[in-house]
């Protein structure tokens, strides 16, 4: 009788890698996130007790250093970067949710909706109504009731992280934070020099709205892998 030919064993199928955008949440997504969130609440409730808090003195002491004409240049950066923290600043996560969606990239797109627009809603404005600090006298610029934190600085953290998460690549991801991190810096700059909010109130928005990025990031982890893999496979319609 004739042997048989060895059975070969049956490879396993090498799965594709997936794709490079979106990214995938870093380690520790969760706790940072949540550690960001609480410190910007635990300072909130400081703002809420009888008599100045202790960093008040810092706040006064910037302000004063903040007074400068408004006729100057900087003035002149100061109001565009209002305008693109205001009425602009939710066109822009509008108009990237939209564009990823063009592409099929919908979850992506709902990524960067809820960072940019929802986490607005609920983070920014429940704090504004709990800690209800008054403003810095004399602002330059229309603004409403609530100092704290601020809102624009909160919306251009949490757009610059989604951002880096949904459009950019690993290398170019790279150069990006440092230019984020220049962009959040001006916007906080540009609220305390127009006297529109304390200094506090605009790191709070910093560490808020990178919180709840992060808190976001993981949350739609799922979702954004699933699209990294139809990507990589070239199916996301």
């Amino acid at each position: 009788m004739r042997a048989s030919p060895p059975v070969q064993p049956r490879r396993r199928p090498v799965r594709r890698a997936a794709h490079h955008l979106p990214a995938p949440p870093p380690r520790g997504a969760v706790p940072w996130g949540c550690g960001l969130l609480f410190l910007a609440a635990a300072v909130g409730v400081l703002l809420r007790g009888d008599g100045p808090p202790f960093f008040q003195g810092l706040d006064d002491a910037w302000q004063r250093s903040a007074g400068g004409s408004r006729s100057a240049a900087a003035t002149d950066l100061a109001l565009t970067l209002d305008r693109l923290g205001g009425p602009i600043g939710v066109v822009v996560p509008l108009a990237l949710a939209g564009a990823l969606c063009v592409y099929g990239r919908w979850r992506s797109g709902l990524f960067a909706f809820a960072a940019g627009v929802a986490a607005n809603i609920l983070v920014v404005l429940p704090l504004k109504q709990l800690v209800d600090r008054p403003r810095p006298p004399h602002p330059w610029v229309l603004v409403n009731d609530g100092s704290y934190p601020s809102g624009q600085v909160f919306t251009a953290a949490a757009l610059v992280v989604a951002a880096g998460v949904v459009a950019f690549p690993p290398r170019a991801r790279r150069w990006w934070w440092p230019v984020a991190a220049l962009y959040v810096g001006a916007m906080m700059w540009s609220r305390t020099w127009l006297h529109a909010q304390w200094l506090s109130d605009t790191v709070a928005g910093a560490l808020a709205g990178v919180g709840a990025c992060l808190l976001l990031w993981r949350g739609f982890a799922p979702l954004l892998r699933e699209e990294a893999e139809r990507a990589a496979d070239d199916r996301l319609w």
